[in-house]
């Protein structure tokens, strides 16, 4: 016979695997179709992307996820997505491992809250200001508040992005406020007129106020003549040669129709 006891914990051991084995086909069944993950930036595009596609392709199911650009690409990397989804360029060694194709291409305001005097900074000037060298901005003509420097995290891929244009090897000062998303970066600077940021172009609205650049506006025109310099591409990022759902999907959001869509919602196009 079997002391009371040990039933007991046999019976809840057994009611845990049980759990655990529900819970495991419920995930299964959570993630069947075609799973996509990565970056914040590039998210809300794919989720709108993937509500056309699915409206035309009866049947068809799509997961999007964010996590950031570096977890989407890792997400790929190890199966757990079929696309990642990156607002950077792939570095060196990611590029001999996964495969980046550019759906979109989005622009970088560098932006300021409505009631600061600056109207435009050189590509020189916002280095050293996100590198902690101007602390003030009495010393750019402007009021004489401590400027408050809003950065995004780690591994995201607008910061990637920034960093590359913008930084070229310096760091960030780490006296940066960390925001975790664009949206965050943009509802803080709109409320801290000492505050500067970088966000999507298409999330500029009448609450922040965006900086030219070596005296460019940040403008779609701008972008497509050459003139306007902080550009990045919106990338999918797959593991070889994708197939099946996803090569459809990438298909009609690279085709006419999808990139239809794409201008829409203020990106450009794939191509120039």
């Amino acid at each position: 016979m079997i002391p009371g006891g040990v039933r007991s914990v046999c019976a809840a051991l057994c009611l845990w695997v049980s759990a655990l084995a529900l819970g495991h086909a419920c995930g299964r069944e959570r993630t069947s179709g075609l799973t996509l993950a990565g970056s914040t930036s590039v998210q809300p595009f794919a989720e709108r992307w993937a509500e056309a596609y699915r409206a035309r392709h009866a049947g068809a199911t799509i997961h999007v996820q964010g996590g950031g650009s570096t977890a989407g690409i890792q997400a790929v990397e190890s199966g757990t997505a079929q696309i990642g989804m990156s607002s950077r360029a792939l570095l060196p060694d990611e590029a001999t491992r996964v495969r980046g194709i550019v759906m979109a291409r989005d622009g970088i305001a560098v932006v300021v809250n409505p009631q600061n005097r600056i109207g435009d900074m050189t590509l020189g000037e916002v280095r050293r200001l996100y590198a902690g060298e101007i602390i003030r901005w009495a010393s750019h003509g402007g009021q004489g508040r401590k400027i408050t420097v809003i950065t995004r995290e780690e591994g995201s891929g607008t910061r990637g992005a920034f960093e590359e244009l913008v930084m070229k090897g310096r760091r960030i000062t780490s006296a940066a406020i960390v925001q975790d998303s664009t949206g965050a970066v943009r509802q803080m600077v709109a409320s801290d007129p000492a505050s500067i940021g970088y966000i999507s172009l298409d999330l500029v609205d009448a609450s922040v106020k965006p900086l030219r650049i070596e005296g460019v506006e940040p403008t779609e025109a701008a972008i497509g003549a050459g003139r306007y310099r902080l550009v990045r591409p919106f990338l999918f990022v797959v593991n070889g040669e994708p197939t099946g759902e996803a090569r459809a999907f990438i298909d009609w959001i690279r085709g006419p129709e999808g990139q239809a869509l794409t201008r829409k919602e203020g990106l450009l196009p794939a191509e120039p």
